[in-house]
């Protein structure tokens, strides 16, 4: 099948160019409905997220992805539908009554993981911008997802903005322990929770 040959290649070049591992801190790798919530710095980053799963999880997990960027031409078009299975949302929506996370709801519902980046664009420097209200939302209204904080480590590096030959250093990705939304927790205290768990993922790297 083209799309499982074309995934092959996604992942063993994703691999071959970042040397990427997978560090499992604070969970297992287990086929129990998740939401990845991870650092934004550069456009491979679900990518390589979405790589580092095993293959029982990659088939679950679909990653949530602008249209704007995805469905501009029939070859990423077809990339983020038949090999991702992406979830795709509306950045530039002009109807004001849509709810832009009803896409993710539905996947959630079909009993999918998701992978998400709640700093909702990307972000080169070091450290976190701040957190979205999304995951809040999606934690809100899907409790029985767990959520589950991921660092990637030197993407941005190893391939930084105008060059053509990625830089040798090694990607790490690290999965920290599920978050769940407390009982009686505010949106702006469950976001800056979720927000210091990545970072306290990031000083393992530091």
């Amino acid at each position: 099948m083209l799309a499982t040959a074309v995934a092959t290649l996604i992942i063993s070049g994703a691999r071959l160019l970042t040397g990427a591992r997978s560090l499992w801190l604070g969970c297992a790798p287990q086929a129990v409905q998740r939401i990845y919530f991870a650092n934004h710095s550069s456009h491979g980053d679900f990518v390589l997220l979405w790589a580092s799963l095993p293959p029982t999880l990659r088939s679950i997990t679909r990653p949530v992805a602008g249209a704007d960027y995805w469905l501009k031409s029939p070859l990423r078009r077809y990339i983020i539908n038949r090999v991702f299975n992406g979830v795709m949302i509306d950045r530039e929506r002009k109807e004001t009554g849509d709810n832009p996370l009803q896409p993710m709801l539905d996947a959630l519902e079909s009993g999918d993981s998701l992978i998400i980046f709640p700093e909702g664009t990307r972000n080169p420097e070091d450290g976190l911008l701040p957190f979205k209200s999304g995951l809040y939302h999606l934690a809100k209204a899907y409790p029985q997802a767990q959520l589950i904080p991921v660092w990637i480590a030197n993407l941005n590096r190893v391939m930084p903005k105008g060059r053509v030959l990625p830089l040798p250093l090694l990607c790490t990705i690290s999965f920290g322990a599920a978050l769940a939304l407390g009982e009686d927790e505010t949106k702006a205290q469950f976001l800056e929770r979720s927000r210091d768990a990545l970072l306290s993922l990031a000083e393992e790297h530091a």
